[in-house]
């Protein structure tokens, strides 16, 4: 009956529209400890970054690990995203697509393969698991800890941690579900009240402003946009304003070539054609790049994806 409720409680939070989906991933200390990892190169930085994939075909217990948890979750009105389809759906990208590329001056910035699968994948909570089998004579048990993840922002939205009661039996799906079942339910619990408050408040993004090298113009230039006129950065503000859910929005750092909006919250959905949609960051930075386009101006602009929640806007040039 309590499971019930949850699920009843869920699809209130929602009003009915589309559940969030998550996709349970191995931790970034456990793939690292157990070996499973690959360095990236993040301009010139190196990285070191979970192999996701190296980690499913080398570890059966992560892949029972991963389907435990699916289907609990997936019992409790939560539609799971399989880490290893995803995978295989991310291999079917082109190259191209894990790099931006002016198409006239041929700059480019790199978008990590972990970005890359949130993007793909479009879960909304990323639940991060670390596990550890304890061993006391015939007796086994897990210590687990489970974290949820806004794959949109990266922020902790929930977590569990503990330890199961030993027991006799080797299969380690039974030994996840002894440990993780009791803190589950408040778990699930973190997760609604997170998503209340995205329904009432907002989804939280971040979104960069930029200019490509060449460009002879800049933030600081005069423009006139839809009757305004203004330097550009304060009339990209005024269009902050009008359009984030609420007006809520932070500038957390601006010059002549950038503006970094750390937090910007945007609507869970949209009407189109009489149907409610969801939104995204994508979705919601193109209406400002349709807006510097249409201006007397018409500001080119390419709009590039960091993941689920980040997006850059880069002025000057497609």
């Amino acid at each position: 009956m309590e499971r019930q409720g949850i699920v009843k409680k869920l699809s209130t939070v929602l009003g009915g529209a589309k559940k969030p989906t998550v996709m349970i991933v191995p931790s970034d200390n456990w793939c690292i400890q157990n070996g499973y990892s690959i360095t990236y190169d993040d301009q010139g930085s190196k990285r070191t970054l979970p192999d996701y994939k190296g980690a499913l075909q080398g570890s059966s217990d992560l892949l029972l690990v991963v389907g435990k948890l699916n289907t609990l979750m997936a019992d409790r009105g939560f539609p799971a995203k399989n880490l290893e389809t995803e995978l295989k759906n991310l291999e079917s990208e082109s190259a191209e697509m894990n790099m931006l590329s002016s198409k006239e001056s041929g700059s480019d910035v790199a978008e990590s393969p972990i970005d890359v699968l949130k993007r793909t994948a479009k879960a909304d909570i990323i639940m991060q698991l670390t596990w550890s089998v304890n061993t006391q004579g015939p007796k086994k048990s897990i210590t687990f800890n489970l974290q949820g993840l806004d794959a949109y922002t990266g922020e902790q939205i929930a977590g569990a941690q503990g330890t199961g009661s030993p027991s006799f039996t080797a299969e380690l799906p039974l030994l996840l579900e002894e440990a993780v079942l009791a803190h589950l339910d408040n778990f699930n619990s973190q997760l609604m009240a997170y998503f209340t408050d995205l329904a009432a408040n907002g989804r939280k993004v971040k979104i960069n402003i930029k200019v490509w090298d060449n460009w002879d113009e800049d933030l600081e230039s005069e423009f006139e946009l839809d009757g305004e006129e203004d330097e550009l950065g304060f009339l990209i503000e005024n269009w902050m304003e009008d359009n984030a859910f609420k007006g809520d929005y932070h500038l957390g750092d601006g010059s002549e070539t950038m503006m970094k909006f750390d937090v910007v919250r945007i609507p869970m959905y949209y009407e189109r054609k009489g149907k409610q949609r969801a939104m995204d960051t994508r979705r919601f930075v193109n209406g400002l790049r349709k807006y510097l386009k249409n201006g007397e101006t018409e500001i080119e602009s390419k709009l590039y994806m960091r993941g689920l929640g980040e997006a850059w806007l880069i002025l000057g040039e497609k």
